[in-house]
């Protein structure tokens, strides 16, 4: 297997088995299925997105592949992640038919377990069987601390390469981080924004000001320089465009020095504080 690693251009990370993640996404949480999901989609294709995060759970997939084939791009130029429902008695590899069926697509990029409902276990045979059937070039995880990581990889034939967590830093879950880090799976961070939340910070505000740079761009970029693919959502078609523009300037020391102390976790092994399941 080929060991993670970032692209020359600092614009993509291979994940350990070989395939390449952008580490820029659009995520559409939140986004309702129909022209909302639709328009937001087209324009952050339009934009340079070439990472679009979906799930079971966002009852949006139909809208993500409508925009993805009205945009016209190539299939082969997108990375499309879509997520496993984890109720009980589903199977994964069904389940995945059925949002490629959605979707309107032969394969996704990336299948996630969306959080370890039941146990981190039980559902990994279905993700592994959706993997040998190549209708999905990688599996992955997400919402998994350490423990359940540890757990998942003592009985998994075939490893998660990503596991998908809320990282920002405010949620500066650093030993998370380093634990994926050590067993080769790539951390991608999901509300790097905090749903908007961090965006009132006066710290946050300040660093940007001195980059002429947008409090949004600055957290996202201090995402990047943790070597941290992640995904940025919006309704807002100018929000959209600002936040693809990551990839041309660079934080400080004493930017980074400063955002260290915006954590909240104590850099927490957990995927989250409060678990919603």
């Amino acid at each position: 297997m080929t060991k993670s690693e970032l692209s020359a251009d600092g614009r993509a990370h291979r994940l350990y088995d070989g395939n390449w993640m952008p580490m820029l996404g659009f995520g559409v949480w939140e986004l309702s299925n129909g022209a909302e999901c639709e328009n937001s989609v087209r324009w952050a294709i339009e934009a340079g997105y070439r990472h679009i995060d979906t799930a079971q759970a966002y009852r949006n997939e139909e809208s993500v592949g409508r925009a993805l084939r009205d945009s016209g791009i190539v299939r082969d130029e997108v990375f499309v992640t879509t997520k496993f429902y984890p109720a009980a008695g589903a199977d994964p590899a069904v389940e995945l038919e059925n949002s490629l069926r959605r979707l309107g697509l032969d394969y996704v990029d990336l299948y996630i377990i969306h959080w370890p409902a039941g146990g981190p276990t039980w559902a990994w045979p279905g993700m592994q069987q959706a993997h040998a059937s190549g209708r999905t070039r990688s599996i992955g995880i997400s919402n998994f601390s350490v423990a359940e990581l540890t757990t998942l990889l003592r009985s998994a034939e075939t490893a998660p390469a990503v596991n998908q967590v809320q990282f920002s830093p405010y949620e500066h879950r650093a030993r998370l981080l380093d634990a994926c880090r050590q067993v080769d799976v790539v951390l991608e961070a999901y509300s790097p924004l905090g749903h908007g939340s961090h965006l009132s910070s006066e710290l946050v505000a300040t660093i940007a000001e001195r980059h002429g740079r947008t409090p949004a761009q600055v957290l996202l970029r201090w995402g990047i320089e943790q070597q941290v693919p992640l995904l940025a959502t919006s309704r807002n078609r100018d929000h959209i465009a600002a936040n693809a523009k990551i990839f041309d300037f660079t934080l400080t020391d004493l930017d980074h020095k400063e955002l260290a102390d915006l954590d909240r976790t104590g850099g927490t092994d957990q995927a989250q504080e409060r678990k919603w399941w």
